[in-house]
């Protein structure tokens, strides 16, 4: 893989949900190419580490957790704390000179909030280091998932991330007789975020969004590593209906990303679930079909190429990425190139 197309680094990465992380249980993933075991420790709290035991190489994922709050591996029994530092090794004896807490496992930062897990991927040679930031935050009072789906997309993060956030696509890619998208002109007014950019908050245009009201409106923001929400806010029964979708890209490795989008509101507004339990991964379905399609034409490494306005969104995205990692390489301040620009496209 290119360097400009590698994952970025010293960012968080959502890993899953809370809830399906059991006490007791070590699960097994792969992110940004690299074996990770994730766990709950004897405090409740989650836990990350590098799913390899330094002794001889086997999974930690394939021991068990145990009830001093350590993971045992399953060749040899040494214990690692949930830190990655080692607490036992039972084949030493009385005497022997040796301290296990020299032994690391590399432990990842994790965080839990709104329901997620989220891990920091650091770059090599700063996994010491502090975080630099800390994870997304969804923007409404108590958020807790109330519908969300995972898919599987064979092909990097990149196309992945551009795909989502592509908004001429959807009267080719999503149109149905029963989902009509007649194309419009659009103008919308974009600016920088900290780590992004964002579509301002303006009226919606689609029949859908009067669900919550004849006031609605929308923002659509997006911030690396892959952090798109969109937070619709209106009024219904003279009370605030703010529903806010939250999509995420993780890379698995270089060709494969799990792209999930969750979505929130407050419990009141629970007659929202059945219409994305109907359609909702129709959506997502559309778009994984569509960078899979991309993938046969991209065998022949072809030259792409980008317009304005219409991708301008993925322009910055590039951009933004780029600077990124230009800023890790180097230890310089990163700097948005995004600038206050409105963009006008027929979708």
């Amino acid at each position: 893989m290119a360097a400009d197309d590698a994952p970025l680094r010293n960012l968080w990465y959502m890993a899953g949900f809370s809830a399906r992380l059991v006490p007791g249980n070590l699960k097994h993933q792969v992110l940004l190419g690299e074996p990770v075991v994730f766990g709950r420790g004897k405090d409740g709290k989650a836990f990350a580490l590098r799913d390899i035991c330094p002794h001889r190489g086997v999974p930690f994922s394939a021991g068990k957790m145990m009830a001093d709050g350590t993971v045992e591996c399953a060749y040899h029994g040494w214990r690692f704390g949930t830190d990655g530092i080692c607490k036992m090794i039972p084949s030493l004896i009385e005497g022997q000179d040796f301290d296990p807490g020299r032994i690391r496992a590399r432990a990842y930062p994790v965080r839990e909030q709104d329901g997620l897990i989220w891990i920091y991927m650091a770059a090599e040679g700063q996994e010491n280091r502090a975080p630099r930031s800390e994870p997304p935050k969804v923007p409404i009072p108590n958020p807790k998932p109330r519908w969300s789906i995972s898919q599987t997309f064979g092909c990097p993060i990149d196309h992945a991330v551009i795909g989502l956030m592509d908004p001429a696509h959807a009267p080719y890619v999503h149109g149905r007789w029963w989902w009509r998208v007649k194309q419009k002109l659009k103008t919308k007014a974009y600016g920088p975020l900290p780590a992004g950019f964002v579509m301002k908050r303006h009226a919606p245009t689609k029949p859908a969004y009067r669900a919550l009201g004849a006031d609605v409106t929308t923002e659509i923001t997006f911030e690396l590593p892959s952090t798109r929400f969109e937070i619709v806010k209106g009024t219904l029964f003279g009370r605030q209906a703010d529903v806010v979708g939250l999509t995420v890209c993780t890379p698995i490795d270089a060709e494969t990303t799990q792209v999930t989008q969750i979505q929130y509101w407050p419990a009141w507004l629970g007659f929202l679930k059945p219409f994305f339990m109907l359609i909702g991964g129709t959506f997502l379905g559309d778009d994984r079909r569509m960078v899979e399609l991309q993938r046969e034409g991209l065998k022949f490494n072809p030259r792409l190429m980008l317009i304005q306005d219409a991708d301008q969104p993925a322009i910055w995205y590039h951009r933004v990425k780029k600077a990124w990692a230009e800023s890790v390489a180097t230890g310089a301040p990163f700097t948005n190139p995004v600038e206050e620009r409105t963009l006008r496209w027929r979708s």
